[in-house]
């Protein structure tokens, strides 16, 4: 899991709750650093999934605990290509999303997810 890039913490859990910070995609590097990685829209969003499933993990929470998504996109002529790998690792489960486009992403990049989960912590 990447470091984070501000003064923030990944995720925070209160209660049944666990909510995470927006995740770009960012992959560690062999050297420790974090990169985005390569490719796209599409290739981006597979690792910000895979990071927010990290994270949910060290409060305890998955991915099919999710109920509430925000999704920024540096350009939303990219939509069509999100669904796809949402649905990937999502499967069957459908939290409520909103899609919002930006202007810009820190570090460049092409979209970033932020997360609510309930995670009941005997469950």
């Amino acid at each position: 899991m990447s470091t984070p890039i501000g003064p923030y913490v990944p995720a925070l859990r209160f209660g049944d709750m666990v909510v995470i910070s927006g995740q770009l995609g960012l992959k560690v590097q062999a050297d420790g650093s974090s990169a985005l990685v390569e490719g796209g829209t599409a290739e981006q969003l597979d690792q910000v999934l895979n990071n927010v499933a990290d994270v949910l993990a060290t409060k305890g929470a998955r991915l099919d605990q999710v109920v509430k998504a925000t999704m920024f996109l540096a350009d939303m002529d990219d939509f069509p290509l999100v669904n796809p790998v949402w649905a990937q690792h999502f499967g069957e489960h459908r939290p409520t999303r909103s899609t919002i486009g930006v202007a810009a992403l820190p570090l460049g990049g092409l979209v970033e997810v932020e997360v609510w989960a309930h995670a009941p912590l005997d469950s």
